[in-house]
């Protein structure tokens, strides 16, 4: 399945990689994302199910963190993970997670988060599922973030996959019911499945 967009803008035949500088130049009307200097479009908008879903997690992490360091943001909310040091500008990189947790405030800034967040959240739909599944994964434990859930709307399940010792091992599964108390990232992480894959 070819994800690549076949025209970002008009030049986008004669031009390769993309940085953050093209990015915010185009039209906010559709959502894009950008790995590794590839433009991705992310349009069609989300289906209610997948939204109701997404709801359901962000209201539980937000209360659970509240007074916490850390700090949950839902999509869309741009995550710039740059190279080494290279200025914002310049970056090649930057994706809009479905839901985000972000522990080092120094990361933040107006434009959403500069650097890896600590977990992600990616909530499967048709048009997003094989990348979600493959190649934001494998971006996401190249650069390290801790924790990557892979939610099923339809399915009603969840994967949790933890990075350890430079890669994600096997994932954890958890179906409607099930709660989820376990995080390398959050201690005494409580998520009840049952209210976020509710009718």
């Amino acid at each position: 399945m070819d994800f690549k967009i076949k025209e970002a803008k008009p030049e986008a035949a004669s031009k390769e990689k993309y940085t953050y500088r093209d990015y915010l130049t185009w039209s906010h009307e559709e959502r894009w994302e950008l790995i590794d200097g590839v433009p991705y479009n992310m349009t069609p908008a989300p289906s209610r199910r997948h939204q109701e879903v997404l709801g359901a997690l962000y209201v539980q992490f937000f209360l659970f963190l509240e007074g916490k360091p850390c700090k949950v943001y839902l999509a869309p909310f741009d995550v710039r993970i740059p190279e080494e040091d290279k200025e914002d500008q310049l970056i090649q990189t930057v994706v809009q997670p479905d839901l985000v947790i972000v522990c080092d405030q120094t990361k933040l800034d107006e434009k959403g988060c500069k650097g890896v967040p600590d977990l992600v959240v990616e909530v499967l739909s048709p048009h997003t599922a094989g990348k979600d599944l493959k190649l934001k994964m494998d971006l996401y434990e190249r650069v390290g973030v801790k924790e990557y859930w892979v939610v099923h709307p339809i399915d009603q399940t969840l994967l949790v996959f933890k990075y350890k010792e430079g890669k994600y091992i096997k994932p954890e599964s958890y179906i409607k019911g099930d709660k989820i108390l376990a995080s390398i990232l959050v201690d005494e992480l409580s998520i009840d499945l049952a209210k976020v894959f509710m009718e």
